[in-house]
């Protein structure tokens, strides 16, 4: 039997789920980049809150977070906002966090949540999508590549698990002309 798959606009009772979501996805991808200390704040308790306001209180109709649901189970959501980048014009449109439940990843659910990303922006007259990515994140880069980002020069470092310097590379793609445009 087929599962009922679908992406829809997070709802106020879907901030702890994507706090939970947040909170194993990260542990699991970025266990070597990120410090023990980071990983350790980086709990459903101390995301919810932010998730709540990020989809009960959001700064504009341009940014949005949009969930993954399988049957009724929130399995993985992505946040979208006007870019903040020095470099970006008001046309730019960032992908904040794209993550997707460990158990439930290789299903399209990222696809998904990509293509109703680039949807949103689009409705909004956003006509490029950027996002930061580890180079060293190599399953992740290669989701964007396929996905038709690419790495258009910009790179930005910090520091993490055990001091190493993180580096990470923009991935940008034009998206077009608004929907029904």
């Amino acid at each position: 039997m087929a599962s009922n798959v679908l992406v829809r606009p997070a709802r106020a009772s879907d901030p702890a789920v994507i706090g939970s979501i947040q909170a194993r996805a990260w542990s699991t991808a970025y266990a070597d980049l990120l410090p023990a200390e980071a990983l350790a704040v980086l709990t459903p308790d101390e995301l919810t809150p932010v998730w709540r306001e990020a989809v009960l209180r959001p700064p504009s109709t341009k940014h949005g977070v949009f969930v993954a649901v399988t049957d009724e189970l929130v399995v993985g959501f992505a946040s979208v906002a006007p870019s903040d980048d020095k470099d970006a014009d008001g046309a730019t449109g960032a992908l904040g966090v794209l993550a997707v439940d460990p158990t439930h990843q290789r299903a399209g659910h990222g696809s998904r949540l990509l293509s109703a990303v680039v949807d949103h922006l689009r409705q909004h007259e956003l006509g490029e999508l950027t996002v930061w990515v580890p180079e060293s994140d190599l399953p992740r880069v290669a989701f964007f590549t396929s996905a038709g980002m690419v790495a258009d020069g910009a790179r930005r470092s910090f520091v993490g698990a055990g001091g190493k310097t993180v580096v990470e590379a923009r991935f940008g793609a034009e998206i077009g002309a608004p929907a029904g445009g």
